[in-house]
C-alpha cells in the first residue's frame, strides 16, 4: 500500500506545508541522494552524448556532444530561475506557483522531507536535464543549432514543467493515485513523443530510406549505454528519496529489465538475421530501462522480468515500424524506444502492482483503488493526457521555434557538409 511506499506527492506534500516529514535532516538519506544526484546527471554528461554520439555520421557527432552539453546548461539556469518554482511549488491541479523562483525562501537548512531541499532540486534538476536531451535524438543531424536551443528551453518549461507538476508536484494525476516512479510519463512519454513530432514537422534527413546511415562508432556507443545502465540506478533508486528497502528493490528490478531487454532484443535479431549487435543488445537495454522506470518502486523482480521481456519485443517491433513501415526518421529511435516503452510502463504498473500474482506481485495500488482495473484505468488517463498534451504543444513550440528562428533545418548544402563544421567549425576527428 502507499503507506509502504514514499511515493513524490506524499513528500511534496509535507515540504510544502512548513511541516517537514522530519526536524533533522537524514544523514543516510541525504548521501544516497547526493549520490543518486551524481548519476543522474553521469547519465546525461557523459552517457547519454556518447551514446548518441556514436550512433550518428562522423561529421555530425560534435553537433550531437554540444547539443546535450547546451541543453544541460540551458536547462539548470530555467530550473533554478522559474521550472523548479512552477514544478513543486504548491499551485493548483495544473501547474505550482512562483514561491520557489531563484530558490526563494530555500536556504543550508530547509528541509524537503528529511533531505535538504537544495538537494532535492538539484536532484530534479538533473531529470530536467536528461528529458529535452532524450529529444536531440528525434531531430539529429538537421536542425539548426539556435533552433534547438530555442525550443529546448520553451519545451521545458511548456511540456516538461506543467507534466512534472501533475505527476510529482501534487496535481492533478498524483491525487488520481497514478502510478510514475521515476519518469515513464514525466521522461519517457513526453521526450518520446516530442521526438517524433519533431522528426514529423523537421522531415527525414537527405538520403534516408535510400542512403546506409550505419552509426559511426559502436565502442562509443556501447561506451555510453554502459553508462546509462550505471545511471539508470540514481535514477529509478534515487526515486524512492530515501536509503531504503524501495530503494533496493528499485534498483533490483531496474537491472532485472535492463537485463532481459538486452537479450531479449539480441535474441530476436539472432532469430530473424542470423547473429545478434552490439546496436541491438545495447538499444535493448535502453529499452528495458526506459519501461522499468514508472514501474521500478511499485513491482516485484517477478514483474520486472515481464516488463523487460515485452521491452526488448514491443520496442523492436515499434522501431522496424517506424523507420520501414511508416518511413519516419526518427534518427535515433527515442519514440519507439524511450516513448513506446515508457507507455508500456505506465500500462504494465496498473498489472504487476497487484499483489496477488505470486512471485509476480507488487506492492498494492493505489490509496483508494481497490482493483487492478482500477489502476489500470487510471494509468491510461495519465498516459492518454501526457501524450495529446506533449504532442500538440510540441507541434507549436516547433511552429514558433520556426519563426524565430527562419526555418528549424540547415540548408541540404548544409546537412551534406556536416553540422560540426556548419555550426561549431569543428571536425569531431582529425586523422
Amino acid at each position: 500500500m502507499l503507506s509502504n511506499i514514499r511515493i513524490w506527492g506524499l513528500l511534496l506534500a509535507l515540504g510544502f506545508s512548513g511541516t517537514a516529514a522530519a526536524d533533522t535532516i537524514n544523514s543516510a538519506n541525504t548521501s544516497w541522494i547526493l549520490t543518486s544526484t551524481a548519476l543522474v546527471l553521469f547519465m546525461t554528461l557523459p552517457g547519454l552524448a556518447l551514446f548518441y554520439g556514436g550512433l550518428v555520421r562522423t561529421k555530425n557527432v560534435l553537433s550531437v556532444l554540444m547539443q546535450c552539453f547546451s541543453i544541460a546548461g540551458i536547462s539548470s539556469i530555467l530550473w533554478l530561475v522559474i521550472g523548479y518554482s512552477l514544478a513543486f511549488g504548491e499551485g493548483g491541479d495544473y501547474i505550482g506557483d512562483f514561491s520557489r523562483v531563484m530558490m526563494a525562501g530555500i536556504d543550508r537548512e530547509s528541509l524537503s522531507g528529511d533531505i535538504p531541499e537544495a538537494l532535492f532540486m538539484l536532484f530534479q534538476m538533473t531529470f530536467a536535464i536528461i528529458t529535452p536531451a532524450l529529444i536531440v535524438g528525434g531531430y539529429a543531424e538537421r536542425m539548426k543549432f539556435s533552433a534547438m536551443l530555442i525550443f529546448s528551453a520553451l519545451w521545458l518549461l511548456c511540456v516538461y514543467v506543467p507534466v512534472t507538476h501533475w505527476v510529482w508536484g501534487g496535481g492533478w494525476l498524483s491525487k488520481m493515485g497514478f502510478y510514475d516512479f521515476a519518469g515513464g510519463a514525466v521522461v519517457h512519454i513526453t521526450a518520446g513523443v516530442a521526438a517524433l513530432v519533431a522528426a514529423i514537422v523537421i522531415g527525414p534527413r537527405k538520403g534516408f530510406g535510400t542512403t546506409a546511415m550505419p552509426p559511426h562508432n559502436m565502442t562509443m556507443t556501447v561506451t555510453g549505454a554502459g553508462m546509462l545502465w550505471v545511471g539508470w540506478f540514481g535514477f529509478n533508486g534515487g526515486s524512492a528519496l530515501a536509503s531504503d528497502g524501495n530503494a533496493a528493490m528499485a534498483m533490483l528490478v531496474t537491472h532485472i529489465s535492463a537485463a532481459t531487454g538486452a537479450l531479449t532484443w539480441g535474441a530476436i535479431e539472432w532469430i530473424k538475421h542470423g547473429r545478434p549487435s552490439a546496436l541491438g543488445a545495447v538499444t535493448g537495454m535502453v529499452a528495458g530501462l526506459g519501461t522499468i522506470t514508472p514501474a521500478s518502486g511499485f513491482v516485484g523482480p517477478g514483474g520486472a522480468l515481464v516488463i523487460g521481456l515485452l521491452a526488448g519485443g514491443v520496442c523492436y517491433s515499434a522501431t522496424i515500424t517506424l523507420k520501414q513501415v511508416l518511413k519516419i526518421d526518427d534518427s535515433l529511435d527515442v519514440f519507439p524506444v524511450h516513448g513506446v516503452g515508457g507507455m508500456l510502463g505506465i500500462f504494465m504498473v496498473g498489472i504487476f502492482s497487484a499483489t496477488s500474482l505470486g512471485v509476480f506481485s507488487g506492492y498494492g495500488f493505489a490509496e483508494g483503488i481497490e482493483s487492478m482495473g482500477g489502476q489500470v484505468g487510471v494509468q491510461l488517463i495519465g498516459m492518454l493526457t501526457t501524450i495529446i498534451f506533449t504532442a500538440v504543444v510540441t507541434w507549436l513550440l516547433l511552429k514558433v521555434t520556426g519563426i524565430l528562428t527562419s526555418g528549424l533545418r540547415v540548408t541540404p548544402e548544409e546537412e551534406i557538409q556536416g553540422l560540426d563544421i556548419v555550426a561549431h567549425e569543428e571536425r569531431g576527428y582529425d586523422i
